[in-house]
């Protein structure tokens, strides 16, 4: 009989969730002193630009006093310096008004475990719970689709090269 078929009908992109257009992107950046929150490296700066539609509905940008020593040479990548940092305000403030911008959105980061890594590792030394976000690392999504031909590499002032984009990736969180 055919109420014992597994089959369904095939559906629509639309129908399989919500529509592209209609999808709240938060795209994520941090800045920090080092490679790894659990050896002890600080953010230093977070960056975020919501988009739905293509379109820009909302930034959020803050410094973060990380309360240590910025390294000289992370000093000179990013620009941010330890004068810069002095008052701004502390990850355990900074954070909870970035989540609050992001709320709802999938996160979107250039080599996402980076970045959401550094936001879980101090959600966590907060006590805070970490939901299980989408998120959408577009370093893995431009392995899938650029190839060694269409840029010499995966990083982002490289694509944003090959993707002709207004921006020049600069290590500030918001710019890039």
């Amino acid at each position: 009989s055919t109420s014992s078929t597994t089959w369904e009908q095939q559906r629509s992109f639309d129908e399989l969730g919500t529509p592209l257009r209609d999808t709240t992107f938060c795209v994520v950046d941090l800045e920090t002193t080092g490679g790894s929150a659990q050896a002890g490296s600080m953010i230093t700066e977070i960056g975020a630009v919501k988009v739905r539609g293509g379109e820009v509905i909302g930034e959020f940008q803050t410094l973060v006093n990380p309360r240590t020593e910025i390294p000289a040479f992370i000093a000179v990548l990013t620009g941010i310096s330890n004068s810069m940092v002095a008052d701004a305000p502390s990850i355990e403030s900074a954070r909870p008004a970035f989540r609050d911008v992001a709320a709802g959105a999938v996160r979107v980061a250039h080599n996402a475990p980076f970045d959401v890594g550094f936001l879980k590792h101090f959600a966590q030394q907060q006590q805070r719970s970490w939901p299980g976000f989408v998120v959408v690392d577009t370093a893995v999504l431009a392995r899938r689709i650029i190839t060694r031909d269409d840029a010499p590499n995966y990083k982002l002032s490289s694509l944003a090269k090959h993707f002709r984009s207004a921006t020049t990736p600069n290590h500030r969180a918001l710019s890039d």
